[in-house]
């Protein structure tokens, strides 16, 4: 019996490789073991940069009494979110079935055949905070298992049957406009229109409601949509949840003002909000975004580059304590920038006592102006004497799905913000993607480190590399890039798919599966891979015309129209709806190059690129257009519009009800 960690190639698992517990990796020896003593599995689950999980490892994982009890009683087996986000997705299911809320760590007891029958999340050493200590739990769910197997086998049935029922799609109509509306009044009423962002903390940025919102700008007219982007992206971008001096935006904010960040940095969520910076900074310009662009960007090649791409995140914890690597005294800051400091406090508040646990976090008070080379060097110096610290640890695996997000981003900021360079960033990142993770049969896998290949592929990596590769099409005119986005597509709808037009999250061929193939169309922080398909099957209807796409992303948005008043929980497939019903095609001819890249900078989501020296299928409404014109030529509703021979005409045409 031993911990069997140390062969594992993720980083969060190694923190936990000299653990006293007799870890497991996830696995079929584990659950054989099990069987074999007839104990229940003890299953966590967490990730390199979560705060608690540290804090639950410290206090109970590395007691030696504690882990006596988890060896003697359970077969426990360690799973880093990251890593197997579909074994995640089974078991907060199953926690939220039992009616309890969920959170990482996340602590699940199975039965030896993987069905869960008790959870939790947190438990604290001693008894507090209304809760049992661990060690009390683990005592109690032990005699459970060996005296109540009929109430445990009632809980086991009734979990069963919530995870199966949360796995079926629920066939309707398509959403149409009305669901669209109901859903742009529902998450307007929950906008905080005095900080920005959905009301109430801990405040996350919840970049798909706001993608949503974005669209239902441009499809509604309704301003308050735009409005909710901008001020988001303005109070974020000023508070303390951004890293003003390395750059790159925090988890979420534990007070609703976006002041106080649970410090970890994750590369989906800077993904996601340089995406949506550069679709503000197209719609209303502002040196804030601008900067804030370029300063995410050198975070993310000074920072997270790792084995040609982006590694995961980086953790909260530094040296034991939250947020010691980017937290200040007042007395620091004075003594560093001497004579500046009182220029500098002008910006940034350096009140005596902190803002924060007797720490000041830096968060910005004064608009743009005049003084910002002089705001760079105060910057710079606390930048230098901070890159002196420990830093935090960073989590450098790569996953496949975060990155296709972090492409797109790239692909449109550099567009957007005329930054040839990072357009070229992305097409080179998707590239060893392609070689390192690309599958003999079409497929992406999910995770690798140093190498070696650690997950296989799941929905989100398949979909995501798909609306990777499109974005890179549009971008540059290369056609590899739309072929590789059909040969991903083939593979996913061959191992993904289902019989009602809708995808699991794992593979038809997924060995270690042990609940059932689960399905979840609801973004979190990040879109739904069912959401980012839907998208995808628009965007090719609309760039190759044919009737395929335009039938399989009906069927899939059909495949969820029996669940309409939940499809809040689904924005990225509700702005799927707008990309399907709405889209421009600029089709771009005569090489006019400033006209492409005038459409691949309008704010609107709903504009696509196609570049008319490609072979346009004979059902596109382009087709047989003259090759050789310099224009371009706008369709939308399989109509094209007269030729637009320069950049101010394109935007007019382009303009919709805005």
């Amino acid at each position: 019996m031993q911990n069997r960690l140390k062969d594992s190639s993720s980083p969060y698992l190694l923190q936990h490789r000299d653990n006293p517990v007799h870890w497991h990796m996830w696995g079929e020896e584990a659950f054989a073991e099990a069987k074999m003593r007839n104990v229940p599995v003890l299953l966590s689950i967490g990730y390199a940069s979560c705060h608690w999980c540290h804090v639950m490892a410290h206090e109970s994982f590395e007691n030696e009494q504690v882990a006596a009890l988890m060896n003697e009683r359970f077969v426990s087996i360690k799973v880093d979110r990251e890593e197997r986000p579909d074994i995640d997705q089974t078991y907060m299911t199953a926690l939220h079935a039992m009616g309890q809320q969920g959170g990482w760590p996340l602590t699940m007891v199975l039965t030896p055949d993987g069905t869960p029958f008790w959870g939790g999340t947190y438990f604290p050493p001693t008894p507090r905070f209304g809760r049992p200590s661990f060690s009390q739990v683990l005592v109690a769910l032990s005699e459970a298992w060996k005296d109540d197997q009929p109430r445990i086998g009632r809980s086991v049935e009734t979990i069963k049957n919530a995870l199966a029922k949360a796995a079926a799609a629920k066939p309707g109509d398509a959403p149409g406009p009305e669901v669209l509306e109901a859903a742009r009044a529902a998450f307007l009423r929950g906008v905080d229109w005095q900080y920005g962002g959905l009301s109430g903390a801990p405040k996350f940025p919840n970049i798909p409601v706001f993608r949503f919102l974005w669209h239902e700008y441009f499809r509604g007219g309704d301003k308050n949509c735009s409005q909710a982007l901008h001020l988001l992206l303005e109070r974020m971008s000023q508070g303390g949840i951004y890293d003003h001096l390395g750059g790159g935006y925090a988890r979420y904010a534990t007070d609703d003002a976006w002041l106080v960040p649970h410090f970890e940095k994750m590369l989906y969520d800077n993904a996601l909000i340089l995406e949506m910076l550069a679709f503000a900074q197209a719609d209303k310009p502002l040196p804030l975004y601008e900067a804030r662009a370029l300063e995410t960007v050198e975070w993310l090649t000074r920072d997270m580059s790792a084995e040609g791409a982006f590694a995961a995140s980086e953790d909260a914890d530094s040296e034991g304590e939250e947020g010691k690597f980017y937290v200040w005294s007042r007395a620091e800051i004075l003594k560093i920038l001497d004579a500046d400091a009182v220029f500098f406090e002008r910006f940034y508040p350096l009140p005596e006592h902190g803002n924060w646990e007797g720490k000041i976090i830096l968060e910005r008070r004064a608009p743009f102006g005049p003084d910002e080379v002089r705001l760079a060097s105060c910057r710079a110096k606390l930048l230098a004497e901070r890159n002196s610290r420990v830093r935090p640890g960073r989590d450098d695996k790569i996953l496949t799905d975060w990155n296709a997000l972090t492409i797109v981003a790239l692909v449109k900021a550099g567009c957007i913000f005329n930054q040839p360079g990072w357009v070229a960033m992305a097409a080179k990142v998707f590239g060893v993607l392609v070689e390192t993770m690309g599958q003999a049969d079409g497929r992406v896998a999910h995770a690798m480190r140093h190498g070696k290949i650690s997950a296989v592929g799941l929905l989100e990596d398949q979909a995501g590399m798909i609306r990777a590769a499109l974005t890179l099409y549009q971008a540059t005119g290369t056609e590899s890039y739309l072929k590789r986005a059909k040969v991903i597509l083939a593979a996913t709808e061959a191992h993904f798919g289902d019989d009602v037009g809708a995808f699991y999250m794992s593979a038809d061929d997924a060995v270690d599966v042990y609940a059932p193939r689960g399905r979840s169309v609801q973004d979190g922080p990040a879109p739904s891979g069912i959401g980012l398909m839907a998208e995808n099957y628009a965007v090719l209807f609309h760039l190759t015309g044919q009737d395929e796409y335009r039938a399989k992303a009906e069927a899939l948005l059909a495949a969820f129209g029996g669940r309409a008043q939940a499809l809040t929980g689904s924005p990225i497939l509700l702005a799927a709806v707008d990309l399907l019903a709405n889209s421009a095609c600029v089709v771009v001819t005569g090489g006019a190059e400033d006209i492409a890249q005038a459409a691949l900078a309008v704010p609107d989501p709903a504009v696509l690129v196609l570049r008319g020296g490609a072979e346009i299928d004979a059902a596109h409404p382009a087709y047989a257009k003259p090759k050789d014109a310099r224009a371009a030529y706008v369709c939308r509703g399989n109509v094209c519009n007269l030729p637009a021979t320069d950049t101010e005409n394109l935007r007019k045409i382009l303009h919709r009800s805005v």
